[in-house]
């Protein structure tokens, strides 16, 4: 069993500093976001479409509806410009591989010391978490109100003690216990590499007071001592989860508001 803190606001975390992050010290990550549906600045989005490289252009033209443009748009220049703060890289140099299960990496420059980071966005925000440290970090964000307490979809997904304590609470509180669980495990095969059908159910979450306790199950072959989970409430409506193998270090979270190639 761990236990680590939950539920802290986005704005009572500590503010980024890059130099400290690169010194490697065991527990540090930084997460950065853009809430771009804030910006209407078409000179600013051309400025963010020209980062991109001829693959992700080439993805960006063929989405179908704008709103999605948008979201494509704003996590890549999220990501270029962000790891452009860790090393003398411009941001349109950077190339991104995707590991198996999609989790990306920096393929090339090669930099040292080497980049660690995760992506994920929901209509309105795109975030990323960035660790020198730790290799195994993973990042979700959902919005709230996207999902409908599906109590068949609980119990296809969820430990049968969290479908319980799901059901336990007051109605109004149930989406938001329903997207804190969704969040946490998502982050979690993010940070691993996972894919979801080894079963979200191989975690186990238990929220006391300001803590979250995890449990894996016999398919996660880890140590649960070694992780370190972190619930963020960004704004009305929305949810970070935060999963960082440590090593069963402290997580020491920053957190960074930024808008790409405006002051970032």
């Amino acid at each position: 069993m761990m236990t680590a803190r939950s539920s802290v606001r986005l704005q009572d975390l500590a503010a980024v500093t890059v130099s400290e992050t690169l010194v490697g010290e065991p527990g540090i990550v930084d997460l950065w976001y853009y809430a771009y549906n804030e910006i209407d600045d078409e000179a600013l989005q051309t400025a963010q479409a020209a980062l991109m490289s001829a693959e992700e252009r080439s993805r960006h033209e063929h989405f179908l509806f704008e709103p999605d443009r948008r979201m494509f748009l704003a996590k890549r220049a999220l990501v270029r410009t962000v790891l452009s703060h860790y090393a003398s890289v411009p941001p349109a140099s950077w190339r991104f591989g995707v590991a198996a299960q999609g989790k990306p990496y920096v393929a090339a420059p090669v930099v040292r010391p080497a980049l660690h980071f995760n992506l994920s966005n929901t209509p309105g925000l795109v975030v990323c978490a960035v660790s020198v440290a730790h290799s195994q970090v993973g990042v979700d964000v959902e919005g709230i109100d996207a999902h409908a307490v599906d109590p068949q979809l609980a119990e296809m997904y969820f430990a049968p003690e969290e479908t319980s304590a799901l059901r336990d609470l007051p109605i109004g509180e149930q989406p938001r216990r329903f997207a804190a669980y969704w969040t946490l495990k998502e982050s979690h095969f993010k940070a691993r590499g996972l894919g979801l059908a080894l079963g979200l159910d191989q975690i186990t979450l238990r929220f006391d007071g300001d803590k979250v306790c995890a449990r894996f199950g016999p398919r996660l072959a880890d140590d649960a001592a070694n992780w370190r989970f972190a619930l963020i409430d960004a704004g009305p409506g929305h949810l970070i989860g935060i999963s960082v193998n440590t090593g069963g270090a402290l997580l020491s979270l920053r957190a960074a508001r930024v808008v790409p190639l405006d002051g970032a």
